[in-house]
């Protein structure tokens, strides 16, 4: 399918035409010959017009397209939406081959991987000591959320992963004839199960359903992966220097979430649903670690004739309720025995449930996991000192290491609120404690003077007797709910809370303020049992952040209390939400800046800085890769601490796939390395650099602010041609799309917006501005303009690496096929002010983006990408002309159950086949 395509891709090029003929095959046996000759015409159509631009093509397909019935029409979307989620599934698997093929060639390590990291390391000066040192404060951590753009059923998921079993084995296994018919045969039976799912959800997503979708990624890959990486990486610096040979890691990297305690604009989190969610994590915990104890069990037979145990052991096994005769002579398994029925009983105390297989006998629980990690390196410790350190490399290793990690709880759920909440019940405390304080009415220094004397005085402010609004009551009880949750599953449970839409101390001090209530802040001792979290998110934040910062650093009550978290604050930044107040340039430059003067308010006060990146999936909301972008960041940014979101479809691409998720875990790890002991490798920025991002920046922040706020009819516009308004409606998530009930774009989250224009292709959220900046900067400075820019992108990484993603999300785009969506416009005279300036703006950053890179056309250094458009574009297109057609039908006032169908599954097609889209 791809004609520039050499002999490596052939794999994948079978892979894609065997899944495409197996679709084919269901669709005519399901439904018929006529609907799948239609489909194959359309097919065929959509790939001479896309690769040849064959003109009659396109007036045939057109044609074609806008005569379909609305059964047709629903044949042809399912079609074309399941093939791509099935070139994604064959994609991915030939990144697993070739990465399995470099690695059976013993080819150099490849860059993003652990093992490339650590030989550069070692390639320098004093790499022992310096990683030692790294592994003792670093903390790399990867936080799911649930957004409003993961379109993908749980259902479908799981069609979807026997089928890349399936794919997988044929590449693993030589199989004799009669194998390879049954994995074909096995192949159609998993299309047509995929075909006959239904692709959407019959109702809206509670917030309980969105923690189980975010758990079975733990099933699928984090339980098992997350060990078998920190394994791999001890493994690897042991063969580098036998200093490391007994050494296990600190457990780094952990998986945090947000599931289940985002409440910014989420009314149905609550304290129950924290209560619920954290009991489902625990539950996830603790059947992983009893099913593994189950089977350690079975494996550890040794017998005290044959070996020696340490005395520890031997005390550890004669605690088991374990009586059996049969295993008299077998300690570790007595000792496995006990510790299996301690984690019963402790399983039977937190969560009132028993294991699926009994246990031997009753035993106490465990306090703490510590407690059950100290009797598992019991068990090590035997092993290792009577000449069976092999078998404890084995499943005894990855259990240890998990509960290291996992604890009782599975992943730290990170609490979210709107400081405008906190403001507002901050607000009604006071006023109902001194009916004189109108709290509302203060200026900033005055607020500040009254809750630093409110959070160093040990008087609660609320009070029992008193009657407090629904929000108030909620905000405490959840508050409430985390601080029993850390006496009952470990403080590791829910240690962060983070304040959305931060613009000063006060917003800081006010969520201290609530957490001296719940019992989460100790005035007397000056201590505070979760992080306070500040998010900066809009311009405007961004750049007051490290004033804002140094402030509360300068507070007595708060520097006090920081001390018992280790003087380290963490400070979180939104990229979506400045992309959409600034737009792209402005916002990537604007978090480049703050970085840089966050490092240096922080060194000033000696506090160590962990920054938070609010990246999501799609670049206009500060995706792209996460190699380049950890790297990208400013010297002293990441400091061996890092962590981001990861967001929507994006959870599902990356971790799905145990193999895929494993990778993308170790590229999280290996660039938090390189950037923290590696950094210096990269001069700063040279002064003529700083002064032409800064120019750049301002005339793409009036560039982007002119036609997204300032253009009058603008909001009209994209409301009428995109599917917001779809989305709005669709059952993706319990998150509304509004934070308010308006149609404003100030009051739009980030995710909608961008999730928005990725679906009509225009993809304004992740280019817009540049060129009229590059043009207006290149006028002003016509003899060197180019050439510093030119020079930038070469020398400067965080300026290449900001080509590189507008690069990708502009050979993503179709400025065509957004043509067809702006007829949806119903204004002509709206509709002919806006789209032309949108169309000017995309050809010239294009034109401007080739002259800078100096290449003739987009990705040609980029050939994976390049191929991937090739593979699935042909298909796209149809997509987004049926959308439009079924968009007009619906908005006109069909009410066919079919058209509003269609327009959902349209949505899920076409976000399929660009993967990282919201």
């Amino acid at each position: 399918m791809n004609d520039i395509a050499d002999d490596k891709d052939q794999s994948l090029r079978e892979d894609i035409r065997r899944l495409g003929r197996i679709l084919g095959d269901t669709v005519r046996n399901q439904h018929g010959e006529e609907v799948f000759s239609l489909i194959e015409t359309v097919r065929q159509n959509s790939i001479r017009f896309r690769r040849d631009a064959d003109v009659a093509a396109r007036a045939e397909l057109e044609n074609t397209l806008d005569t379909l019935t609305n059964d047709q029409t629903t044949h042809l979307i399912r079609a074309f939406s399941y093939f791509s989620h099935l070139v994604n599934l064959a994609e991915d698997q030939h990144h697993i081959r070739r990465t399995r093929a470099h690695l059976i060639a013993g080819s150099a390590p490849r860059r993003g991987s652990l093992a490339h990291t650590i030989e550069t390391l070692f390639s320098g000066d004093n790499a022992t000591e310096n990683l030692t040192n790294f592994f003792q404060t670093a903390e790399v951590s990867p936080v799911l959320t649930a957004h409003p753009t993961e379109v993908q059923r749980k259902s479908i998921l799981n069609c979807q992963m026997v089928i890349t079993r399936l794919l997988d084995e044929r590449d693993r296994i030589q199989l004799t004839p009669e194998e390879s018919r049954a994995n074909e045969d096995a192949l159609q039976r998993a299309v047509l199960t995929l075909w006959q799912t239904r692709m959407l959800r019959m109702s809206k997503l509670s917030v309980l359903d969105e923690v189980e979708n975010g758990l079975s990624f733990y099933d699928y890959t984090f339980l098992r992966e997350l060990p078998h990486l920190y394994a791999g990486l001890e493994d690897l610096l042991a063969s580098k220097d036998k200093r490391f040979e007994k050494t296990e890691l600190p457990s780094f990297m952990r998986l945090g979430s947000w599931i289940g305690g985002d409440r910014d604009g989420n009314p149905f989190v609550t304290a129950s649903v924290l209560e619920k969610t954290l009991t489902m994590q625990s539950t996830r915990a603790f059947k992983f670690y009893l099913e593994e104890l189950h089977t350690l069990g079975s494996q550890l037979s040794m017998a005290t004739l044959l070996v020696k145990v340490s005395p520890e052991l031997v005390a550890l096994s004669e605690r088991s309720p374990d009586h059996s005769p049969h295993r008299a002579d077998e300690p570790y398994r007595l000792a496995v025995s006990g510790v299996y029925a301690r984690l019963a009983s402790t399983f039977k105390n937190l969560l009132g449930l028993d294991p699926v297989i009994a246990p031997c006998g009753v035993a106490a629980a465990y306090a703490s996991a510590e407690e059950l990690v100290a009797d598992l390196d019991v068990i090590h410790q035997s092993l290792s000192d009577n000449g069976s350190i092999g078998i404890t490399r084995g499943r005894l290793r990855h259990l240890r290491r998990a509960v290291r990690v996992f604890g009782f709880y599975l992943a730290p759920i990170d609490l979210r609120q709107n400081s405008d909440v906190h403001e507002r019940v901050v607000a009604e405390l006071l006023k109902a404690a001194n009916p004189t304080m109108d709290y509302l009415s203060l200026n900033e220094d005055q607020r500040i003077e009254v809750l630093v004397a409110e959070i160093s005085s040990s008087r609660p402010l609320a009070s029992p007797y008193l009657t407090y609004s629904e929000e108030t009551q909620s905000e405490l009880a959840i508050y409430r709910a985390a601080c029993t949750a850390q006496q009952r599953y470990g403080k590791g449970a829910v240690p962060n809370c983070i304040i959305s839409k931060t613009d000063g101390v006060s917003d800081m001090l006010e969520l201290a303020l609530l957490l001296k209530e719940s019992g989460l802040l100790h005035p007397a001792e000056a201590r505070l049992d979760v992080n306070i979290i500040p998010l900066f998110e809009t311009i405007g934040d961004l750049q007051n952040s490290a004033p804002a910062m140094d402030r509360l650093f300068a507070i007595p009550a708060y520097a006090r209390l920081l001390a018992s978290r280790n003087n380290a604050q963490e400070v979180m930044l939104g990229y979506s939400d400045s992309n959409k107040d600034g737009g792209f340039l402005t916002s990537g430059w604007e978090l480049y800046k703050a970085e840089i003067d966050l490092v240096e308010v922080f060194a000033k006060h000696q506090v160590r800085l962990r920054l938070f990146h609010g990246r999501g999936g799609s670049v206009g909301r500060g995706g792209g890769p996460s190699y380049q972008a950890i790297l990208a960041q400013p010297a002293g940014a990441v400091q061996g601490q890092i962590r981001l979101t990861e967001q929507g479809e994006v959870i599902t691409a990356k971790y799905a796939n145990p193999e895929v998720g494993r990778r993308n875990l170790e590229v999280l790890a290996a660039a938090t390395m390189e950037a923290s002991l590696l950094s210096h490798t990269e001069l700063a920025p040279r002064p003529e650099f700083l002064k032409t991002m800064e120019a750049l920046s301002e005339n793409a922040f009036k560039a982007y602010r002119n036609m997204v706020y300032e253009t009058e009819g603008f909001e009209q516009y994209f409301w009428e041609s995109t599917v917001i308004s779809e989305i709005a409606g669709l059952n993706i998530g319990s998150r509304p799309a509004s934070r308010k009930k308006s149609t404003a774009i100030e009051d739009l989250r980030a995710i909608p917006w961008v999730f928005s224009w990725s679906q009509c292709r225009l993809m304004l959220p992740g280019w817009f501005g540049f060129g009229s900046a590059v043009k207006q900067y290149l006028e002003t400075n016509p003899s060197t303009g180019l050439q510093t820019l030119q020079a930038m992108f070469k020398d400067w990484s965080f300026f290449s690496t900001v080509l590189s993603n507008m690069e990708m999300v502009l050979a993503k785009s179709d400025i065509g096929i957004a043509s067809r969506y702006a007829r949806l416009v119903k204004d002509e005279e709206l509709r002919n002010r806006i789209f032309p300036r949108l169309e000017a703006e995309h050809a010239l950053t294009i034109a401007v983006l080739k002259q800078i890179s100096g290449r003739d056309d987009l990705l040609s250094d980029n050939p994976l990408l390049k191929r991937s458009i090739v593979n699935r574009f042909p298909y796209l297109s149809p997509l987004n002309h049926v959308q439009v057609e079924l968009l007009k039908r619906y908005r006109q006032g069909d009410q066919d159950e079919r058209v509003r169908r269609g327009i959902h599954l349209s949505i899920n097609g076409i976000a399929a086949g660009l993967r990282n889209s919201g």
